[in-house]
């Protein structure tokens, strides 16, 4: 009795169970499974996460149900079958058949297409539509209008374009919008001022324009507001200052103009206040802050403030980091004793017109940015490591102002000035003692740069006679792109360099406006030869400016780059747009903007801003970029007379525009191979003995294999997704190297899978092709230079990779018995049976690497370079070998 008893009590809490937690009850409607499963095979879903026979509720990946219905459907980031790979499209029409449906997430799920104007009108249950990052197209349906129910619309990082819909007004209930990081245009709808609910509107990063609607400043509940990096204009609406539960306020990278209203006092709650990059103007008002008592992140830069800092800024308990760089403010700065959290906080109030002088409260800090001020007098005990101070007036720091510059500004301002601590100096003082002179130093001096003028000499005429013989081969051989300083020297006072190929003369008003004076905002990195930033041209041009300081840079990198410029042509170099060069202290080369960035930074990259997930680029692009890259190489090395060598090939000087098409960049390395085959006897006596073995390490050498070897590094970046061996020659890389590549074998297919990126999805006919692109990679990396291949035949390779592997392994018998010492593909698979440990080694021509030339292949289809070297293996592998890697030439 007691067993009975216990036993319809556990069936009775089974029951309770499935009645409070409906997910374990099967689904019942026949109509939402047909619905799932019309859904799996338009969207070509894996049946390992939607097994056809299993029961979607109790077993299927991403699907909620409630009581045998289906709720909630969530395909974020899962991966669709190869099939379905093949032909994504925003196909979910059988979405309409969930009358229940209270979410749909499919946010990282690739659905190439506009938004179905139905979802407003058979989705009426939707509480939550997430399509984050899914490469939507087109409008926004006004019909979401109607989804009165719906709690959260996440549209964020597609390619929305048209207006924003005043219908989404309707939404009552909404909590989130967020539709950044789109192409929406015009005005933002003032109906959005009916969301009374609203706690986080995100619309940043469109080209929206007009002003902010003053209404926004009724949605009470609003926490977070981002309006940044649109074309919104006028001044800050007061209203603003309405929301007090604000704790994020986001305005920058907009035209907005006009000074910070006074009455933003009421934002009580705000955290992280950021209005940066805008045209605001005037003085920064002191009551603005008082009541702010939670702000910890106030961005002011790159805007027209002036007068003095406010005070209150200094002591606000919760600040973290204060940005107010840029500006004009002034005075001298407070004393710091009553900011408890400065050990925390990070400021930056460089490029203002501070003065005065500092104090030991700056050790308090984490670090401050004082640079580009007028601070003076001494610098305390122990304030450098925690402080940046160049360009100032200040006394026992380098690299300060002139003292014509800081006496000016002190005596504008009727301030006195401390002249360094040397009133009749006429300079700031160098640190560090002086040197005495010596008089018998002076003479071994004189003695010894007598002896090297002379020598300098001699090498000058030498140099000048090989030049011209150089010349006399170039107007022999017909078209080329004419002498480059050998060995990256600088061009002679006499050479020729022809302006009228190198684009637009800018003036450096310009190119300091379309950079915003070369703000920090704009600024990308610092290149072998130049600081590169952002730029943006009048008729909104993207461009990428490089700023060469000749003071701290060799003159002859932007001459060599110039020169290889006003000479050269092709489509795979980055194109060069104009240049500046009226300036006596800044060179300044204005390039087309590529909106991939470089391949370093752009084989990975950031799904979310929300989180640390990275997309890797798929296999095909990668192969693209790979063909493109030996092109720009290609043509380099063999269209070019003499042959013009790189010497900088790495992942971050291949360029990608918006289609990942390869620009080559960083060329202030380029020069003339070094022991081209015309020379004459001066040139003999001065080329230095080289080795067979040249080219893997110390610097760069100029020769074309020495090219080779860097580009093997960069497709094995390819394959393995090891980002920085290409950029490295240090012993990690060298012991990195020497573990990956015994894993690649032209016989055994599978043992490539073991250093293959984990994030590639391959199928088994790509995987030929990594095999194959790994092949190549050591084929170049072989220690012999003389064994490395040429790059015409690195490029005939990876616009066939299917044939590098196919052949071996359907004709090796044939290879063995009729193979000639000539034949290329014989050397190159002799050499692998030579050794499974060795690196591949590949012959080469010995003779002159641009004796032949080559037709140009352009674009590399990437879409059809997997299916290339699908055609008949079995046909005559002699003809096969001359077509993908032709003999070398024997050229004399």
């Amino acid at each position: 009795m007691a067993d009975r008893r216990s036993t319809v009590e556990l069936a009775l809490l089974f029951l309770l169970f499935q009645s409070a937690f409906g997910q374990l009850v099967p689904l019942n409607s026949s109509t939402e499974q047909a619905a799932l499963l019309d859904l799996r095979s338009s969207l070509g879903l894996r049946g390992k996460d939607w097994p056809r026979k299993a029961d979607p509720c109790l077993v299927w990946v991403g699907i909620q149900c409630l009581n045998g219905r289906v709720v909630g459907i969530n395909i974020s980031g899962m991966r669709r079958t190869r099939l379905g790979r093949l032909n994504p499209q925003f196909s979910v029409d059988a979405l309409a058949n969930f009358t229940l449906l209270t979410s749909f997430n499919s946010s990282l799920f690739f659905l190439p297409g506009p938004i179905p104007y139905w979802f407003g009108q058979s989705l009426s249950s939707l509480r939550v539509l997430d399509l984050r990052s899914c490469s939507v197209v087109g409008p926004i349906p006004s019909s979401l209008g109607n989804l009165t129910n719906l709690n959260s619309l996440y549209l964020s990082d597609n390619n929305l374009t048209g207006l924003v819909p005043p219908s989404l007004g309707q939404l009552l209930g909404l909590s989130v919008l967020d539709l950044s990081q789109n192409s929406l245009t015009g005005y933002i709808p003032s109906s959005l001022s009916s969301l009374a609910n609203l706690t986080l509107l995100d619309l940043s990063s469109n080209s929206l324009d007009g002003p902010i609607p003053p209404g926004l400043g009724t949605l009470s509940k609003l926490q977070f507001l981002n309006l940044s990096n649109n074309s919104l204009s006028a001044s800050i609406p007061l209203q603003l200052g309405d929301l007090s539960r604000l704790v994020e306020l986001d305005l920058s990278l907009n035209s907005l103009s006009g000074s910070l209203p006074p009455d933003l006092r009421g934002l009580r709650s705000l955290q992280k206040m950021e209005v940066g990059n805008n045209v605001l103007a005037g003085q920064l008002p002191d009551n603005l802050f008082p009541r702010l008592t939670r702000l910890q992140f106030v961005v002011l830069s790159h805007n027209s403030f002036s007068g003095d800092l406010p005070n209150v800024l200094w002591s606000m308990p919760e600040m973290r980091f204060l940005d107010a760089s840029n500006n004009n403010f002034t005075g001298a700065l407070p004393t710091l004793s009553s900011n408890a959290n400065a050990t925390t906080a990070v400021f930056n109030l460089s490029h203002n017109l501070f003065y005065g002088g500092l104090t030991s409260g700056l050790l308090k800090f984490s670090f401050i940015d004082l640079s580009n001020n007028y601070f003076d007098g001494r610098v305390p005990n122990g304030t450098r490591s925690k402080a940046s101070l160049v360009r100032n007036c200040l006394q026992n720091v380098s690299n300060q102002r002139s003292l014509v510059d800081c006496a000016s500004f002190y005596a504008k301002r009727g301030l006195s000035f401390d002249n360094f601590g040397a009133p009749n100096a006429t300079q700031p003082p160098v640190p560090g003692p002086a040197r005495k002179s010596n008089r018998r130093l002076k003479f071994i001096l004189v003695g010894v740069l007598g002896g090297l003028g002379f020598i300098l000499l001699l090498v000058l005429v030498l140099v000048l006679l090989l030049r011209t013989h150089k010349r006399g081969v170039t107007n022999q051989r017909g078209t080329g792109v004419g002498p480059v300083p050998t060995g990256g020297s600088p061009p002679p006072p006499g050479i020729s360099i022809n302006f009228a190929a190198l684009g637009e003369e800018f003036t450096y008003e310009q190119l300091l406006r379309a950079t915003s004076d070369f703000s920090d905002s704009n600024f990308i990195k610092h290149g072998h030869s130049g600081d590169l930033f952002r730029g943006m041209l009048e008729g909104d041009i993207a461009v990428v400016i490089k700023r060469i300081n000749v003071r701290s840079f060799k003159k002859e990198s932007y001459m060599v780059e110039l020169d290889v410029f006003s000479r050269a042509s092709h489509t795979r170099l980055v194109p060069l747009l104009g240049h500046c060069l009226d300036h006596e202290n800044e060179k300044l080369l204005v390039y087309k903007y590529m909106p991939n960035g470089d391949l370093s930074n752009s084989l990975y990259k950031k799904t979310n801003l929300d989180d640390d997930s990275l997309k890797s680029l798929d296999w095909i692009t990668r192969l693209k970029i790979a063909t493109g890259a030996a092109e720009g190489l290609t043509y380099l090395h063999h269209e070019c007379i003499p042959p013009l060598v790189h010497r900088d090939v790495q992942a971050s000087s291949i360029l990608l525009d918006d289609k990942f098409e390869v620009r080559l960049g960083s060329l202030s390395e380029v020069c003339a191979q070094e022991g081209d085959t015309h020379q004459n006897v001066i040139t003999r006596l001065l080329r230095l003995p080289q080795t067979s073995d040249q080219g893997t390490s110390g610097p760069p050498s100029a020769i074309c294999t020495y090219d080779v070897y860097c580009f093997g590094k960069v497709l094995l970046e390819l394959v393995t997704g090891k980002l920085g061996i290409s950029a490295s020659d240090d012993s990690t890389t060298k012991e990195w190297l020497e573990h990956t590549l015994p894993y690649i074998s032209i016989y055994e297919k599978e043992l490539v899978t073991k250093i293959v990126d984990p994030s590639l999805m391959v199928d088994e006919d790509l995987l030929e092709e990594v095999w194959a692109m790994a092949i190549v990679a050591k084929s170049c990396l072989n220690p012999k230079s003389s064994k490395r291949p040429l790059m015409r035949y690195i490029l005939k390779a990876l616009e066939n990779p299917l044939r590098v592997v196919r052949e071996e392994n359907s004709g090796s018998e044939r290879l063995r018995k009729h193979s000639s010492r000539g034949s290329w593909n014989a050397a190159l698979f002799g050499s692998w049976r030579q050794s499974s440990s060795d690196v591949v080694a590949v012959p080469v021509s010995t003779t002159q690497e641009g004796g032949s030339s080559l037709k140009q292949s352009g674009t590399a289809d990437s879409q059809g370079s997997g299916q290339a070297g699908g055609g008949d293996v079995s046909s005559s592998h002699k003809r096969l070998s001359k077509d993908i890697f032709p003999e070398p030439a024997d050229d004399d």
